[in-house]
């Protein structure tokens, strides 16, 4: 049986309908009365795991998953070592710098040295300062790192945008885009090496259902 990890939150659903059209349906997790953490699908051949988006790589790494769908941001913070197999389309944002609308900051190199920067994507924030040579503090921020500088506890901050209103209704402005990020298929390498077919039809009807990447503005 085919086991897939599926993040909660804003890619559950495009995730259940890219697996439906590869012949897992698991759209029993999206009735908001279902409890279950681990899901048959409807065909029976295999079952989902719902776990924390940050999660999916872990039970992939592990082997308690075939095959996942987590954001590149995850796989670029948790640098787990899972296959990454299709660049799925959807839940597109970009990592960037953002700072306070009245900073006079125009880039991050404008940052001086040493300042504190917030993020819940420290390894993501000290690869980017480390490339352009500016030491940072990072303060480590699980949840509305947007209240670093409004706060004073940091000059910037390293964190997820998609449509950016969070950022001007905060009176923050990205200065600086990191990299862009969308939904990834991904799968435990060992468990693809010894496929004898089935998970690479699932991989290439999803591929073969890909959309073109509609990043936000």
């Amino acid at each position: 049986m085919i086991t897939v990890a599926i993040a909660k939150g804003a890619l559950l659903k495009d995730s259940v309908a890219r697996f439906k059209a590869a012949g897992l349906d698991f759209s029993a997790v999206l009735d908001p009365d279902n409890r279950q953490l681990m899901i048959p699908s409807v065909c029976g051949r295999g079952r989902a795991l719902l776990v924390r988006n940050a999660d999916v790589p872990v039970y992939v790494t592990y082997g308690q998953a075939q095959l996942g769908v987590v954001g590149l941001d995850v796989l670029k913070e948790k640098q787990l070592p899972v296959a990454q197999l299709v660049d799925l389309g959807f839940g597109g944002c970009s990592m960037a710098v953002a700072v306070k609308e009245d900073s006079g900051y125009l880039r991050a190199s404008d940052l001086p040295p040493h300042c504190r920067v917030a993020s819940k994507f420290t390894h993501c924030a000290r690869g980017f300062f480390d490339s352009i040579d500016l030491p940072v503090e990072l303060v480590h921020l699980t949840g509305s790192v947007e209240l670093g500088p409004i706060t004073g506890i940091a000059e910037a901050i390293v964190d997820l945008v998609a449509t950016g209103r969070t950022l001007r209704e905060n009176g923050l402005v990205a200065i600086e885009e990191i990299f862009q990020s969308s939904a990834r298929l991904i799968g435990h390498p060992l468990s693809l090496r010894l496929d004898r077919g089935e998970l690479q039809s699932i991989v290439d009807l999803m591929r073969a259902s890909e959309i073109d990447i509609a990043y936000p503005s």
